[in-house]
């Protein structure tokens, strides 16, 4: 059940790096960074719901707790995947703890608490558990 959940939390990677090239090519000239960056936060919680509400019925029944667990995982990775990203960058850990700052409406801790309770919520609606 762990493998196949890594590879759902696999197939968010591309998806969120389309998002975010989105967010600077177009909706951050269109409107600004100021609105951008929530407006990104929202679409990219909307494209991990419907990956998670696709794929998470592919693991079988499992309790609460392993759908929770699943989805601490899911945020140690996504926070370890990005932060390792933003450091290959050339970003600062000042710059990389900034993202994680609501006040600046920047949306990410909302990703990454999102991503937490998705496979829990997908699984919920789904009935499996």
């Amino acid at each position: 059940m762990i493998k196949k959940s890594l590879l759902i939390w696999l197939s968010i990677i591309p998806l969120a790096i389309i998002n975010g090239a989105l967010r600077q090519l177009v909706i951050e000239p269109l409107i600004g960074i100021k609105y951008a960056n929530p407006i990104s936060g929202l679409i990219l919680c909307c494209l991990i719901f419907i990956v998670s509400f696709i794929f998470i019925p592919k693991l079988g029944k499992g309790t609460s707790k392993t759908y929770l667990y699943i989805g601490l995982l899911w945020i140690v990775l996504t926070i370890t995947f990005e932060t390792v990203l933003d450091l290959v960058m050339g970003n600062t850990i000042t710059e990389i703890i900034s993202a994680y700052n609501i006040t600046t409406g920047n949306l990410w801790l909302m990703v990454v608490i999102f991503i937490g309770f998705a496979p829990w919520i997908a699984a919920k609606i789904k009935r499996i558990i």
